[in-house]
């Protein structure tokens, strides 16, 4: 029932914004002139828009907190210094991404790419040799853990964050044509092929037309046809769905709105409920000392006694286990870790904004041809994408260059010149320069040399089932490379909040 109203909900939203788009016609506020009127030269706007919302997403209302550590730095790496901050709002995945969900994705890839590019199909796949371990016999969770449906719901693993981030677009696309083809726009089509597939910027850049059913009413009077294609102003398509931000996660974790009122916060939570540390037990009746989560709760003990299992789980669990915290995410602490889009560096928390903290700003734009127009996609059927160029973002005042990753932390202006470049021979200007010009993120982070960190290091967050319960605080964080994976991290999606921050309509005054 619960999935049902949620299936309803979604193409509900969906058909309600599809009847704003050909609306009866009204009038501008601005000018008088007619709106949704081809008589009055045919500009259509979208009135009454209700969000499309995907399956299985909830709503986290964004809001102000004390981001970073709750509790005791164990391990001394000062890097995660409490500060406040404020998230907007968004919506997130209430679990984690599943081997069912996964294995529906490189399904499709394997029926689109696999006969041309079957290299596109063996890159998405999940690495099943995470689970070796030397010390330890792993040859069942190896050989089943992603095929054999007995593990269907259970988290995704062995998955770098490169392909966490491109699940995401596939996931985006496929919502998107499915939303299409539900409002009658779009007919079902098995005939796609690896260069002309359902791909959301194609569409709407007029490079993929699929089979039409009715579309849309045109009413430019000046139009050659009567009916066209889904614009994004129409309001119809899902905002693309993304790896959440380390702010967005640890907000999201903590759900503070369960245990405050009136913006007074009753109790600083480290976990995703209430207690003290170590406090890890259900204290109310009729769960009273069933564990909330799925961590180790000491050497050597994963899951607890023949007949008194605490966790219940040796390795992972399914992703609807424990309880849900105040937003209704699931497993926000333990089971596994989670992709954060971040970039890591220890220092963020100096130099990040107040507001939706982020690093890893790489600003990009569509490629164009010689007349200015949209380049033709790629052979994989997608639109292709440039960074900026300096000379393109000479003007800007409020970014002057593409790859932002490196931004007071790792870039040329964030070093020390006279340690880190003088040499105490006269040429330090010149030093300078020949750094500057080259790649500065060595000046701080050699990787292998004195780091461990690079541009690739992203932020993981959340404890595991093979962690102790410390990293299961919400604020706890962790890094590893963008192209490497681990049996112990899995992902989540995330997509942002269009329009009121609560969810509704801000009071207004008329």
């Amino acid at each position: 029932m619960y999935k049902q109203a949620f299936r309803f909900l979604f193409v509900a939203g969906i058909l309600a914004t599809l009847v704003s788009c050909n609306s009866k016609t009204g009038q501008s506020q601005s000018t008088g002139w007619g709106v949704n009127d081809p008589k009055w030269g045919g500009y259509q706007r979208t009135e009454n828009y209700v969000q499309p919302v995907p399956l299985r997403f909830v709503f986290i209302q964004g809001g102000y907190f004390v981001m970073g550590r709750n509790q005791e730095d164990l391990k001394f790496e000062h890097n995660n210094e409490p500060r406040r901050a404020t998230v907007s709002s968004f919506y997130m995945d209430e679990v984690e991404t599943s081997n069912a969900d996964y294995a529906e994705y490189i399904y499709w890839l394997n029926r689109i790419y696999g006969q041309d590019y079957p290299e596109v199909v063996e890159k998405a796949k999940p690495d099943p040799l995470v689970w070796n371990s030397v010390g330890g016999f792993r040859d069942a969770m190896t050989e089943a853990y992603f095929e054999n449906p007995g593990y269907n719901n259970y988290p995704v693993v062995g998955v770098t964050w490169e392909q966490a981030r491109d699940y995401c677009d596939w996931r985006t696309d496929r919502i998107n044509e499915y939303i299409l083809i539900q409002a009658k726009i779009l007919k079902m089509d098995m005939g796609q092929t690896a260069d002309n597939n359902f791909n959301t910027d194609a569409y709407l850049a007029g490079q993929y037309s699929g089979i039409v059913n009715k579309g849309l009413q045109d009413m430019d009077p000046n139009a050659t046809e009567t009916r066209r294609g889904v614009q994004k102003k129409d309001g119809i398509l899902i905002e693309k769905l993304r790896l959440p931000t380390e702010a967005e996660w640890e907000y999201a974790a903590l759900a503070l709105m369960g245990n405050s009122n009136q913006e007074r916060v009753a109790e600083r939570r480290i976990y995703p409920w209430n207690g003290k540390p170590l406090q890890v037990r259900a204290p109310q009746t009729p769960y009273r000392g069933t564990m909330m989560g799925n961590f180790m709760r000491g050497d050597g003990d994963y899951m607890g006694t023949a007949g008194a299992l605490n966790d219940g789980a040796d390795y992972t669990a399914p992703v609807y286990s424990y309880f849900a915290n105040d937003f209704g995410l699931y497993n926000m602490a333990g089971n596994v870790a989670e992709w954060c889009m971040d970039v890591y560096r220890p220092l963020t928390f100096e130099d990040a904004d107040g507001l939706n903290a982020y690093r890893g700003n790489v600003y990009q734009t569509v490629e164009r041809d010689e007349d200015g127009l949209i380049a033709e996609k790629d052979s994989l059927g997608r639109i292709r994408y440039r960074q900026f160029t300096d000379e393109e973002l000479a003007s800007r005042e409020n970014f002057n260059k593409s790859d932002n990753r490196n931004y007071l932390d790792g870039d040329y202006e964030s070093a020390i010149v006279e340690d880190w470049l003088a040499k105490g021979d006269g040429d330090e200007e010149e030093d300078g320069a020949s750094a500057q010009s080259s790649s500065t993120t060595s000046l701080l982070y050699e990787y292998g040399t004195s780091s461990l960190i690079s541009d690739k290091s992203r932020v993981v967050k959340g404890g595991s089932w093979r962690d102790r319960v410390y990293y299961t605080s919400a604020a706890t964080r962790r890094f590893m490379d963008q192209d490497k994976s681990s049996d112990w991290i899995g992902f989540r999606c995330a997509m942002p909040r269009i329009g009121a921050a609560n969810g509704g309509t801000l009071a207004t005054k008329r």
